[in-house]
């Protein structure tokens, strides 16, 4: 799963999920353009585990994390794309599955917000959602499907701040605002 050689990059064409366009407009009467990335939006989710005091968090590899770090792996929420006719919770508790191996019923499952991530080139909208988990609700290994290789980590509640404020992790603002509402929400 760590183990990268040969990474380079090429011009995309018949992009499946991305499509990259140039917007033209008008700003207080002077024209402009702008590069932007046209991109699906997504669900994440916190996930608590209850037995284990600890936060359920997925670490993968991300190509362009890695163009800029020489690294590429990613600690994040359990997390995917809206890109299937079904509700913003059902998308939810797949990924849950998918990514993490737990099975979390609809009415288990808590909106937290939505925000826009990319601001300055996609601007997609992702929807936090939080749930609690324990190994009773365990129906799989998580990992992801098709080619995906997560691997889970259960990072301690107790150790949350200081991995928050550790600049050496990759890691995104949507895991970080979710942090901080759950440590607002329960202590």
């Amino acid at each position: 799963m760590y183990d990268i050689s040969d990474f380079r990059t090429e011009p995309l064409t018949n992009a499946r999920y991305i499509e990259t366009l140039r917007a033209h407009y008008i700003q207080k009467g002077r024209p402009k353009e702008w590069e932007i990335v046209k991109a699906h939006d997504s669900v994440a989710i916190l996930l608590y585990h209850r037995e284990k005091e600890a936060f359920v968090l997925v670490r993968q590899f991300r190509p362009a994390v890695y163009m800029h770090n020489g690294n590429g792996m990613t600690i994040e929420l359990c997390a995917g794309i809206v890109d299937k006719e079904l509700s913003l919770e059902q998308i939810a508790i797949e990924e849950i599955e998918e990514e993490c191996g737990y099975r979390v019923s609809l009415k288990r499952l808590e909106r937290i917000t939505s925000f826009y991530t990319s601001v300055g080139f996609a601007g997609s909208k992702q929807t936090l959602f939080y749930a609690e988990v324990d190994e009773s609700m365990r129906c799989g290994t998580g990992g992801g499907v098709d080619g995906e290789e997560i691997e889970l980590i259960y990072l301690p509640t107790f150790e949350a701040m200081r991995f928050l404020y550790d600049e050496t992790v990759a890691k995104t603002p949507g895991l970080m605002f979710a942090f901080m509402w759950w440590f607002r929400n329960n202590e």
